[in-house]
């Protein structure tokens, strides 16, 4: 439960008698009325308020409930109207009947008159913390507009506001004299002996007012003279509107407690999972999460088959010998490298975390061939020859959340495809964006359909049946992913550049540990269902 739900709860059960015990000895919210009806009298002869010919007056007769509008209407049965059951010592009464309010005013935006050297507090909506005490406004009006827009007269430090456009009910308390504009209401009681009844309906109102009928605006609800006058509002007497408030005001501090808490136990059950997934991730490629058997294939033999299939690939001229081939090697507890005929150098503080000895450090680009569609490419070939129908285009945006969607857009001819070899996607490899907002979203592609690159996304085939599944995952990892964006230049459109993905360093284990490595992360993952 929401730490908003609760307190509406609890002021639900305010409002229904059933937060504090009833005292027979208090005086009955009957006796309340009559003493409001009485003020609203003298306030009538004094000519301080006028008197509303269409005044509501709500009774209790053999347990129903009647409403009587002025003086010549008949009483009519509300008891649909009722929302709840109250207790026998409460009354029901429209809120128009207890209470005197007043809607504010803006003066003219436009007329500096109105705006130049002022220095009364104008309060609006923005100015309002729900349930606390407003100290100051953002805005000011002058004394000019004080005299032509209000009549020279202050809404009184201590009076209850409310909101009713826009944003309906919030309340708050001014703590200085001040006016307020259309959008918000200040409530005086025609009986409110010590702020208690204006104490009362400053924690009600928030929960009442969204019972009104409001009208649809422009920029959100609405309620009017004509639907606030009609708000239902359950009366108890003034003493135990005193202990309500009083109660209200003890449970509060426990709520804001439990809505913080609540909060921060929200944010940590929505990240627990993605935490839970990279620390599972993160356990698997440092070699934790199986154990490594020494009679699996040593790291050389797979690196020997690297070897031998590039071999094969350059001889076939689809891929070119690289004459600054790197080789990484451990040497009296150091790593070092070898680029090309260059001497070794020591890169011990590149390597980014421990692995078993078993393990091989390698750049991504020496283990698979990595490519992307150059820009010449796509302007001179593909961009004028965009169809409906062929061979989809795959853009960084169809990978979302570990998948590939295939809502594609545009498409090109086969034999376009067909010409553009190095950027085809027609077997299994991974997917990798390299600019934007998706760079780290990788994925695999299965290879059951024949695709294209389009600008932004690179494709990595691996050499010597490495797992993809496993680089993939790799890539996943937080290590592997502050890897990936070592080298990311952070301008308007972030981006990777192919030397730097293939200067990436990927652990490597045996093919064998490669698999187990897998199959374990699958097993957790469905296990506990990230």
């Amino acid at each position: 439960m929401k730490a908003e739900d609760l307190k509406n709860s609890i002021l639900q059960l305010a409002m229904e008698g059933k937060l504090v015990p009833q005292n027979p000895n208090d005086e009955p919210a009957s006796v309340l009325l009559e003493k409001i009806r009485d003020e609203k009298e003298r306030l009538i002869k004094a000519k301080k308020i006028k008197r509303n010919n269409k005044e509501s007056f709500i009774f209790r007769k053999n347990g129903h409930f009647y409403e009587k509008v002025s003086k010549k209407g008949e009483p009519v049965c509300i008891d649909e109207e009722i929302p709840f059951d109250i207790p026998d010592s409460w009354e029901w009464c429209r809120f128009g009947y207890v209470v005197d309010f007043s809607l504010g005013k803006t003066p003219p935006r436009k007329e500096l008159i109105f705006w130049d050297n002022a220095t009364t507090p104008w309060v609006t909506i923005s100015d309002m913390v729900d349930g606390k005490i407003i100290n100051c406004t953002q805005e000011n009006v002058n004394n000019y507009a004080l005299e032509k827009s209000f009549k020279g007269i202050l809404v009184p430090k201590g009076t209850l506001l409310m909101s009713f456009k826009l944003t309906v009910g919030k309340v708050s308390i001014l703590g200085l004299d001040a006016v307020h504009n259309e959008a918000i209401i200040s409530i005086k009681p025609f009986i409110d002996n010590n702020n208690c009844f204006r104490d009362y309906l400053f924690r009600v109102l928030p929960l009442i007012s969204q019972t009104g009928d409001t009208k649809s605006a422009i920029k959100g609800k609405t309620l009017n003279s004509k639907s606030l006058n009609k708000l239902l509002i359950p009366l108890p007497p003034l003493n135990e509107q005193r202990c309500i408030v009083n109660k209200i005001e003890d449970i509060m501090p426990f709520i804001e407690e439990y809505g913080v808490d609540k909060e921060q136990l929200d944010k940590l059950n929505s990240e627990f999972p993605d935490k839970l997934k990279s620390s599972i991730l993160q356990e698997a490629i440092q070699g934790k999460l199986v154990s490594q058997d020494s009679n699996d294939e040593p790291s050389s033999v797979l690196l020997e088959r690297i070897r031998n299939e590039k071999e094969r690939l350059i001889k076939e001229k689809k891929i070119k010998r690289n004459k600054n081939e790197s080789y990484i090697f451990k040497e009296n507890n150091h790593f070092y490298e070898k680029i090309g005929d260059n001497e070794p150098e020591c890169i011990d503080s590149d390597i980014p975390f421990e692995i078993p000895e078993s393990w091989h450090w390698y750049r991504l680009g020496e283990i698979s061939f990595i490519t992307k569609l150059a820009g010449f490419e796509y302007s001179k070939y593909i961009a004028p020859n965009i169809t409906n129908e062929g061979i989809p285009l795959l853009k960084a945006k169809y990978i979302k959340e570990d998948k590939l969607l295939k809502n594609f857009e545009h498409f090109i001819p086969k034999e376009l495809s067909d010409s553009l070899i190095r950027s085809k996607v027609n077997k299994r490899c991974i997917l990798t964006p390299y600019v934007g907002a998706s760079i780290g979203n990788v994925i695999l592609f299965d290879g059951l359909y024949e695709a294209h690159l389009a600008p932004n996304l690179a494709k990595i085939v691996m050499y010597g049946s490495i797992s993809e599944k496993y680089i993939v995952n790799y890539i996943k990892s937080p290590f592997g992913y502050l890897e990936l964006t070592k080298y990311m230049k952070s301008t308007a459109q972030p981006s990777i550049s192919m030397a730097a993905l293939r200067d990436m360093l990927v652990p490597i284990p045996s093919l064998k540990e490669q698999k187990e490595i897998i199959k374990r992360i699958e097993m957790l993952f469905e296990i506990l269902n990230i």
